[in-house]
């Protein structure tokens, strides 16, 4: 069994070979999905050019229409493609700031809807084209790299030349937003197989720097931020909101009220039938 909680990459070997872990197929993917994960470069050159990070879909055919979701490093920006059947979509992360050493990245898609959010960068989302809603792949879920030497069997638009070089942690994913995060693999954070891939020495505590009094936390594979009250985001460098369910007290609105914020404070926006400061009556 491969028993590696944050593995290393070492990129493509000389025989054109990538590394990699294969995980068993990720479930009830179809519709709906979220992942998180943390990755530290090996460097700032190569590793930045055309490399995986991760890629799950249908292979074998090379196809236009080959539904896949595909996430990578393409010239110093983080590129995340899917395909629903009906054409492929992407979102392209502005440049990454290469002063930090591990870099956040949350990712979904709900029917055509994607997101992106790189670091503390800001979200971006796009939707595919074309009507089809579901991502139909039934291939195991590749980490940094393709068990195949020949790229060009992968849909088109899910082609990067190279594996990841560098470290991945903490990688997350839930196929609905009722569940909890895990780990891929069955059983969970176990892959089934990889080629050239090692434990990452470096601890990630001693990589990240969290802001604003936050804590960096280390649970086998899960790191994180800890962020005091009125900080949130990867690093703890974005402000909580007053309407926002981390905010240190809570708003007040009540019975469905929606929570506006304001320069000074807040307001609720009631729904029809109820009133008051906080939409308590009625």
């Amino acid at each position: 069994a491969i028993n590696i909680s944050q593995p290393s990459f070492s990129g493509t070997d000389v025989f054109g070979y990538t590394s990699f872990l294969a995980y068993s197929t990720i479930p009830n993917i179809t519709f709906y999905y979220e992942f998180h994960l943390k990755f530290q470069l090996a460097n700032h050159d190569s590793a930045l050019q055309d490399n995986l990070i991760f890629f799950t879909g249908q292979k074998g055919q090379g196809l236009h229409g080959d539904d896949f979701l595909v996430l990578g490093l393409r010239n110093g920006r983080v590129v995340y493609s899917y395909n629903l059947g009906s054409g492929m979509t992407t979102i392209i992360s502005k440049p990454l700031d290469l002063t930090l050493n591990i870099h956040v990245i949350h990712l979904g898609r709900c029917l055509q809807k994607g997101w992106l959010k790189v670091d503390d960068q800001k979200n971006k989302t796009v939707t595919s084209p074309g009507r089809l809603v579901g991502l139909n792949v039934f291939s195991q879920f590749y980490l940094g790299g393709y068990r195949e030497y020949t790229p060009e069997l992968l849909p088109e638009g899910s082609r990067f030349t190279n594996s990841f070089q560098g470290c991945i942690f903490d990688v997350q994913v839930r196929t609905s937003m009722n569940q909890e995060f895990k780990s891929p693999g069955t059983p969970e954070g176990h892959p089934n197989s990889g080629r050239s891939v090692g434990q990452c020495k470096d601890s990630p505590c001693s990589l990240i720097k969290c802001r604003n009094g936050g804590k960096c936390i280390e649970s086998g594979s899960t790191v994180y931020c800890d962020c005091l009250t009125g900080w949130k985001g990867a690093f703890c460098t974005e402000t909580v909101s007053i309407c926002e369910p981390e905010h240190d007290p809570p708003h007040l609105c009540k019975q469905g009220g929606t929570c506006v914020p304001l320069p000074d404070g807040y307001t609720c926006h009631c729904p029809l039938g109820t009133t008051g400061t906080y939409c308590e009556q009625g």
